[in-house]
């Protein structure tokens, strides 16, 4: 890992931002409107509509009125994958960048990304710092701040080692740019994998090309609506999991285990952090009096991940956690406060993540 200051560069390069859509015609002008309004390079929108029943298309058609706009519909609902596909083989420019339409690019992200790119050009893969928004947030007023810019540069193996030994990815997504050389090279979105693109594809990436964070300013807003609010603090995590470690599994798949240097200890590492962290999980939903339920599924998975897990200390007392509170057992007072005390080391955590880019 290195850390160097920008580069200075008069280049204006082109870049184009593909914004699937279903459903989401509402936040098309923001998120098209916040792509064209970047001064500093050259930019180009490719809307993908994967066949919304509302007025979706018909809002994406007006915006096509613009010339660096363009639209590509779906007959059939196809899912957010084969949409941002579609729109990724249609690009003609140097640099790309995939964005939901109901995220945002912050001002100046996609020069700040491009810049790193063309002073690295062993960089295939840029992200930065992404700022959450809920439904009631107005994202108008959100600016990407007056922070000094920094780069920081990865080797893309040692960023995969990093990836693995925490078992999670570091990004969102729509904080994204890449070099569409190594989007050729690599291969579009793995259409198996509908819920880890964010971690999937920027491992293929890795495996070939550098990985880069510009540090400072906001990169993207992420919208988090509020159907995606949970009933449990971790319901849902035991698919997400599952997920995360298939995705993991594609640094052993043909094509790309031959690029990723001793692939199969660092897929061993990744699958034990991602049973380390369902059985974590399971802990915490326990110690905070949650759900039972959630508790079980994140032991299962852990389970399924690496079946040694269990035999361990935390998979023994998740067992012992889960017998307490199916007997109708609440958590103890000591419990309670680890739990309490956990809760704060996750603030700490996200804010180490905001500032360098890794956790």
């Amino acid at each position: 890992m290195r850390v160097r200051f920008p580069a200075p560069t008069d280049a204006r390069p082109a870049v184009t931002v593909v914004i699937p859509c279903y459903r989401q015609g509402q936040y098309l002008d923001a998120a098209v409107g916040a792509v064209l309004a970047q001064d500093d390079v050259d930019p180009r929108v490719v809307i993908v509509d994967d066949a919304s029943p509302d007025g979706s298309l018909a809002a994406g058609r007006r915006l096509a009125a613009d010339e660096r706009v363009q639209v590509i519909a779906h007959d059939e609902h196809a899912g957010r994958i084969a949409s941002c596909n579609d729109g990724l083989a249609v690009v003609t420019t140097e640099f790309v960048a995939v964005v939901s339409a109901d995220d945002l690019v912050a001002p100046g992200a996609l020069g700040r990304a491009a810049r790193l790119m063309l002073a690295e050009p062993t960089v295939g893969m840029v992200y930065g710092r992404p700022l959450e928004l809920d439904d009631e947030s107005d994202a108008a007023g959100v600016g990407a701040g007056a922070r000094r810019v920094t780069w920081t540069v990865w080797h893309g193996h040692e960023w995969i080692r990093l990836a693995c030994w925490r078992g999670r990815s570091f990004i969102l997504s729509p904080e994204v740019v890449v070099r569409m050389e190594a989007v050729r090279q690599v291969g579009p979105y793995d259409a198996r994998l509908p819920h880890s693109d964010e971690l999937e594809f920027p491992l293929r990436m890795a495996a070939r090309w550098d990985v880069a964070r510009v540090n400072g300013p906001l990169q993207a807003m992420h919208r988090v609506h509020a159907d995606d609010t949970r009933v449990s603090a971790f319901d849902g995590m035991a698919e997400h999991l599952r997920e995360r470690a298939a995705a993991f599994r594609t640094i052993a798949a043909p094509g790309t285990r031959e690029a990723v240097p001793r692939y199969d200890l660092l897929l061993s590492r990744a699958e034990r952090a991602v049973a380390r962290e369902a059985l974590l999980l399971a802990q915490r939903e326990l110690d905070g009096g949650g759900d039972a339920d959630v508790a079980s599924d994140l032991y299962r998975v852990a389970g399924e991940v690496r079946r040694s897990s269990l035999r361990r200390r935390r998979g023994r007392a998740v067992v012992r956690g889960l017998r307490r509170a199916y007997a109708g057992g609440s958590p103890r007072l000591a419990q309670r406060c680890i739990e309490a005390c956990r809760r704060q080391l996750d603030r700490l955590r996200w804010s180490f993540w905001r500032h360098v880019g890794i956790s």
